[in-house]
């Protein structure tokens, strides 16, 4: 299966694993945007809000694309500022779009108890609860 990981900035440090894991049982992953330069977003929002918010579309539809070209999303829902299995507003959209598309979604954690609980539950997520051997 093609999966596409989604997560917030904060957890990119715990992608590699889980993509080592994922490819040895024979999945293609791609990766989140700005992977490889997680603190872009900073550094252009210190060149202005009009670019920054430029930038933040092309990066809508950037990862709108990268969910066309998978079967699923992994979005990776951990902890977070003391927030359990946090889902932030860049990831919350990967999950609509997924949805949108008819694009499995699976959940690493439970659903946040927070205000996108209903809509995500909408969403009708598969949960894993940090077992990647559930992803089929």
């Amino acid at each position: 299966m093609k999966i596409f990981i989604c997560c917030s900035k904060a957890f990119y440090s715990k992608i590699p694993k889980i993509k080592s894991y994922l490819e040895s049982k024979g999945h293609k992953i791609t990766l989140p945007n700005s992977y490889d330069d997680p603190f872009k977003e900073e550094k252009v929002r210190k060149e202005g809000v009009n670019l920054h918010a430029k930038w933040k579309g092309k990066m809508i539809r950037e990862q709108e694309q990268k969910i066309r070209r998978n079967d699923a999303i992994l979005v990776l829902n951990l902890r977070k500022n003391n927030q359990p299995n946090y889902v932030g507003g860049a990831t919350f959209l990967e999950m609509y779009k997924a949805y949108e598309l008819g694009k499995k979604i699976y959940l690493y954690n439970q659903i946040p108890n927070n205000i996108l609980r209903d809509e995500i539950l909408g969403f009708s997520p598969h949960i894993i609860d940090g077992d990647l051997n559930k992803i089929q």
